[in-house]
Parts: structure tokens; sequence; C-alpha cells
């Protein structure tokens, strides 16, 4: 995403950092030490403004959100953020079997071979 993007394309982005800390922590109804402690956990890694500030996008705070919650129900910060981590991986790994799926079906001999 460069400066010349136009403004509602970036909004559109969901890995755009538009949130301040104060705002996501905001809206995630945390604290910014809860924020700095998942990206310590390497659960997210906010990208920083040329002030050095760090800046958080919509999929991080979805993510900052599921750690959250697990943590509410008192699971250690730490092991929170690793299954955050393992539900991602998962989930991206289900995504990319689903396609070869597809891909296999769509072959015409159905053997994903083309």
């Amino acid at each position: 995403m460069t400066a010349d993007t136009p403004l509602s394309g970036r909004l559109d982005d969901d890995d755009y950092p538009a949130y301040t800390m104060g705002r996501a922590a905001e809206m995630l109804g945390t604290t910014p030490g809860f924020l700095r402690a998942i990206g310590e956990a390497r659960l997210i890694t906010p990208l920083r403004s040329e002030g050095g500030h760090r800046r958080y996008s919509r999929y991080q705070l979805r993510i900052a959100a599921r750690a959250r919650e697990l943590v509410d129900n008192g699971t250690p910060i730490e092991a929170a953020c690793r299954i955050v981590i393992l539900e991602d991986q998962l989930e991206e790994a289900q995504r990319i079997n689903a396609e070869y799926r597809r891909a296999a079906q769509a072959a015409p001999d159905g053997s994903g071979v083309g």
C-alpha cells in the first residue's frame, strides 16, 4: 500500500495499520499494556508510524480480541497467544486443503493434475 493509494482503498484494507495503540485498546476494551504483552509474545507485530508509534490493523485487532477472550476466561497470556497462533495456522491449512480439493475436482480426470 503506497501513499498514492486512495483513502477509501486503505480503509477497506484489513491489513492497513489505521489504529493507534490507544484507539485499539479502547476498541478492545483492554489496556495498552495488554497490546504490548501480546506483541512481546509475538502474536501480533504492529507497524510503526514515522514517529515510532504503534499502529494496528483490523486483522490484528481481531487476533487481539480472540486472545483477550481467552485471557478473560482464565488462560495465561502466553498460552492464549499460542492457541490463537495455532488456530490461525489450522484455518490457513484448511483453506489450502479446500483449494486442493476444488482443483482435484475440477481436473478432467479428477486427479488434480492438469
